[in-house]
């Protein structure tokens, strides 16, 4: 059932079901046309607290229901509506008029051929849980998702454009053959444990990885192990394929940015992209030279300023003839202008609009595929909130660095692959929290200095690998991790004088290297390698024996051999652009 149909059953326009009280000068919804007003109507007001069936909801957590449909692998799975038959919500408490919030906020997402918006702030006033519930769709992808029942910390949420054809317009774009279709655009949406930053981190499609083996839950509840690729291939691959579900997809952005642990994931298609920009009115998007697509996109816009919805959003998100180099690249920068435009348009006009904001909620959750973990509206309610606390000059759009494939002629260039420097350096900066805005410079320059003076210990001559001795004891709970080291150090870095002394004594929260003073140029060049930071180095006062090794003891915040501990004091040149700017598309 494609986005136009679902949850369409009695061909009513939500935004019409919103009726002014004369008497209470408040809009109330109301979901039956047959009955009585007050039955039918639930009013909805600033902070309306649930009636007695929603805080049963509130205490309960999801209730179990039954599907009618026999489910396939990677196939979406329609939440009933809760609550007693005939879903109708009980009427509100009669309350006085809000205030309006002095500073409401919106939080949209996408994946790649779409933009989801989840409204906060204002979410509380007219999130109608049992309505929405039955437009969600969740798949089951196993310990892939890694979030937990609060929202504390920060969030990692794998945004998936599928670009799969079903719809109504649709069958000129995507995947021709595909039913399930490909992980086409992909974003990973970073949150700060503080909240008050964010990034939006592209994943080229053509971006050439290896895709691990995948355990992918199979319709009568076992797991099918789906085995990963064999060579690199290309990343939009990890959904789709061989029956790889979303789940595939995470485990394949964890392990290509070394260790990142995704918490949830949402899945929209084509349809998403039309009926979203629809809902908010239209999307503001500006050009700095005309593009004319006749035969691939149908595009055809002037430069200058224009306003899209519909079909037109959809092309303009699809579009890639007539930009720059033609790449996939170029369309993520078409996508990601669309994407902090429609955030910019919410915040400035939906919010106050009761009919809007309504619409614009029944479109997303029509068009939203998640995982179970947050498959309801009261739980995407409060994932929501949470996102809704990032002010928008402080969400960064970006792409994941990457350069050309090397092992591709340069006359028929079609791939990419990580950029071997920038790229760790980005995904170790989302590992350590650290914003990509300039929103904590006052902190970070405070961070900064201490820093300075700790690097005094890292300033000095560098030994030769060969000269490094070192033991190496795993503190860090992650089984193999001391011989992963050795062997990187080994066979890697030239460290041939390196032992593996197995378990340390106990479990370690820091990686520390400890050494002599007259072994400091061999700690130097161990913390080069490894990328320690001046705080995991501990002299000693005694000058060690001619052959005496120094310790390192892995600790919890180690991610794997050759990864550095700590991200870079600031973001790279990625070219990330704040949300609240207008950027015209080149």
């Amino acid at each position: 059932m494609d986005a136009h149909s679902r949850g369409q059953a009695d061909e009513i326009d939500p935004a019409d079901q919103w009726v002014l009280n004369p008497q209470t000068g408040s809009y109330e919804l109301r979901l039956n046309h047959s009955g009585a007003q007050s039955t039918q109507q639930s009013r909805v007001r600033g902070a309306t607290t649930p009636g007695p069936r929603s805080a049963e909801h509130s205490r309960t957590g999801e209730r179990s229901h039954t599907s009618t449909e026999a489910p396939v692998p990677g196939q979406r799975r329609r939440r009933a509506p809760e609550g007693p038959a005939g879903g109708q919500p009980s009427a509100g408490r009669r309350k006085r008029k809000p205030q309006k919030s002095r500073k409401k906020k919106a939080l949209l997402w996408t994946g790649g051929t779409m933009a989801v918006v989840l409204v906060a702030g204002a979410a509380g006033a007219y999130a109608l849980y049992d309505h929405f519930n039955g437009n969600i769709s969740t798949i089951d992808v196993g310990d892939a998702a890694k979030g937990g029942e609060t929202m504390e910390g920060p969030l990692n949420i794998l945004i998936i454009g599928n670009d799969v054809r079903t719809g109504e317009g649709n069958t000129s774009y995507g995947n021709k053959d595909n039913v399930t279709g490909h992980a086409d655009t992909t974003f990973l949406f970073h949150v700060s444990e503080d909240r008050t930053n964010a990034t939006a981190m592209s994943i080229p499609r053509d971006l050439k990885i290896k895709i691990p083996d995948c355990p992918t839950k199979q319709p009568d509840g076992s797991t099918k192990v789906i085995p990963g690729s064999t060579t690199t291939t290309k990343f939009n691959e990890s959904y789709g394929v061989n029956g790889r579900d979303p789940g595939c997809t995470m485990r394949t952005v964890k392990s290509l940015t070394g260790g990142i642990e995704i918490d949830h994931f949402m899945m929209v298609d084509f349809n998403a992209v039309k009926t979203l920009s629809t809902a908010v009115g239209g999307v503001k998007v500006c050009l700095n030279k005309p593009i004319r697509d006749k035969d691939y996109s149908k595009l055809n816009l002037s430069e200058g300023e224009h306003t899209i919805m519909g079909e037109d959003a959809l092309a303009f998100l699809r579009n890639r003839h007539g930009l720059g180099n033609e790449s996939d690249l170029d369309r993520i920068k078409m996508q990601q202008q669309f994407l902090a435009s429609m955030i910019r348009q919410m915040k400035e006009d939906t919010l106050d609009s009761p009919t809007k904001l309504l619409k614009v909620a029944d479109a997303a959750t029509k068009a939203l595929t998640v995982d179970s973990g947050i498959g309801s509206a009261l739980k995407l309610t409060t994932l929501a909130k949470e996102l809704g606390k990032v002010d928008l000059k402080n969400i960064s759009f970006m792409t994941v660095p990457v350069i050309d494939n090397p092992d591709e002629p340069p006359t028929a260039r079609a791939t990419v692959v990580l950029h071997p420097v920038k790229a760790p350096q980005v995904f170790n900066m989302v590992q350590n929290d650290i914003s990509f805005t300039e929103v904590k410079k006052q902190e970070q320059a405070t961070k900064n200095a201490q820093a300075q003076a700790e690097a005094k210990l890292l300033q000095g001559p560098r030994a030769k690998a060969v000269d490094v001795r070192v033991d190496v004891y795993n503190g860090s709970g992650i089984q193999g991790a001391a011989q992963k080291t050795i062997d990187w150090l080994q066979n890697d870095q030239g460290v041939t004088r390196s032992t593996n002394k197995a378990n340390a004594p106990e479990k370690a929260a820091k990686t520390t290297l400890t050494y002599a003073p007259n072994q400091a140029d061999q700690a130097r060049k161990l913390a080069d390698m490894m990328g320690l930071p001046a705080t995991a180095l501990k002299p000693g006062t005694a000058d060690a024996a001619e052959r005496e090794p120094m310790t390192l003891v892995l600790g919890s915040d180690f991610k794997g051999a050759g990864v550095p501990i700590t991200g870079p004091a600031k973001a790279p040149d990625v070219g990330q652009v704040a949300a609240d700017k207008k950027v015209c598309a080149q």
